[in-house]
């Protein structure tokens, strides 16, 4: 049996060990809010944080995070008012959209380490997320706003 906390909650699985994270979320938890992009952790659409780190769930396997606490989208803030979510609202920054889940994870994950970075460690830390629609800019000013405390 495979125990790990997402979202604050309890979950158990008897299932396969090596089942990618990202499938074990969106069609066993229920938690859709993470997005497949690549399947190889290339692009960051599947981004989760896990013990404050964040992780490609699609090559993270469930059993890599028996015992840890898994966070995704939908356990960020319970009404969507996280720091970097509300910077990204009063910026505007996603276009098409399918990448920001991701992008909003990693940036969560980058406050949680350092709360205050500069432009350098946000371009820095950001790198690894693609987007197709290439709102980078909108991206680094809404990571810096969410630094502030929005």
């Amino acid at each position: 049996m495979i125990k790990m906390k997402i979202n604050s909650q309890e979950h158990s699985w008897d299932g396969d060990p090596d089942l990618p994270l990202l499938w074990f979320l969106r069609d066993e938890a229920g938690l859709t809010g993470t997005k497949y992009g690549c399947g190889q952790a290339l692009c960051g659409a599947c981004t989760v944080i896990v013990d404050k780190q964040a992780v490609r769930a699609c090559i993270t396997s469930v059993s890599d995070v028996v015992g840890r606490e898994v966070t995704t989208i939908e356990g960020l803030h319970p009404t969507g008012d996280h720091a970097v979510q509300k910077a990204w609202r009063q910026l505007n920054v996603p276009q098409c959209g399918f990448c920001q889940v991701g992008q909003i994870m990693q940036a969560a994950a980058l406050l949680m380490e350092n709360p205050k970075p500069t432009h350098d460690q946000i371009r820095e830390a950001m790198a690894g997320n693609i987007c197709r629609c290439g709102t980078y800019q909108r991206i680094e000013n809404a990571v810096h706003l969410a630094s502030t405390g929005v």
